[in-house]
């Protein structure tokens, strides 16, 4: 199992730093992981959640593409659904998020100069961590 979620740690690590923002790197990283469920083309929905969703210094984008991999967990596709499985795996995700990281907040977690080395060096260890933290919350929840 830990071997997994290192994995998972390296692997978003390197996708970050081969140029993927923080959440393009999660979903990408548990796409590959997961066998490609996600076309190429739908994995272009994470861009807009770099920075804290566009460069607003808000929630985290390692955080919020971890949360739209759990959603293809957990998530539906009819309104007709229950949406407290998905609700209760995002919250319980977060609540973990910020306990690790002291905070969701972008601005608050990496408060360096946006693409300074300080700042990318900060991503990079918040990426590959929230990578490892999600792989490890999939196995325990036997999702």
């Amino acid at each position: 199992m830990e071997d997994l979620a290192l994995e998972a740690r390296s692997r978003a690590g390197n996708n970050f730093k081969n140029g993927l923002n923080c959440a393009e790197s999660i979903l990408h990283t548990f796409n590959e992981i997961m066998n490609y469920p996600l076309s190429q083309e739908s994995l272009k929905i994470a861009t807009g959640f770099g920075g804290g969703l566009g460069h607003a210094g808000c929630q985290c984008g390692a955080l919020t593409g971890s949360i739209m991999i759990l959603g293809l967990y957990r998530g539906r596709n009819d309104p007709k659904q229950s949406r407290e499985e998905a609700y209760e795996v995002a919250h319980e995700f977060h609540d973990r998020f910020k306990v690790e990281f002291g905070g969701t907040c972008c601005r608050s977690l990496n408060p360096h100069e946006f693409d300074s080395p300080e700042h990318l060096r900060r991503c990079l260890k918040l990426t590959g961590g929230t990578a490892k933290l999600l792989m490890e919350y999939i196995q325990e929840k036997e999702l």
